[in-house]
């Protein structure tokens, strides 16, 4: 029963984070919370976040950043104390206009009705691919 629970609250944070409700989203957190997400060169919100602070700070990072053209987690599996999620994005990155697509998975650690890590696993090429800004080419004259 509690992997259902946790599956439910993994759930409802991601019906939070499509509505703008971080600060709902950052309730749901430990007070240590480790946010992970792969180094990225040129992705200003990648890497480890630590504490609700700290991800509050990579949310506005990350919507500084990029406009979400979509964002569908499709399965949820329960295990122990771990939810895995299955889905993929569409993001539009604010600096270059570019796009960027891919399939991901995140896996949740919930301990006593809290989140406690949360790890991202991403097309990173994909990401920092859409961060770099079109070369500006110089006319010989």
């Amino acid at each position: 029963m509690r992997e259902q629970e946790n599956a439910r609250l993994v759930q409802q944070v991601y019906q939070n984070v499509k509505a703008g409700a971080i600060q709902s989203v950052l309730n749901f957190l430990a007070e240590d919370v480790q946010w992970q997400l792969p180094e990225m060169e040129n992705v200003p919100f990648a890497g480890r976040w630590q504490g609700r602070q700290q991800v509050g700070q990579f949310f506005s990072k990350l919507a500084e950043t990029q406009d979400i053209v979509e964002f569908e987690p499709e399965e949820f599996i329960a295990q122990g104390d771990k939810v895995v999620v299955l889905g993929r994005f569409s993001m539009r990155v604010k600096s270059t206009g570019k796009d960027s697509f891919s399939d991901w998975a995140h896996i949740w650690t919930i301990k006593d009705g809290e989140i406690t890590l949360f790890r991202e696993y991403v097309d990173t090429a994909a990401v920092m691919k859409a961060h770099i800004p079109a070369r500006t080419v110089q006319q010989n004259r």
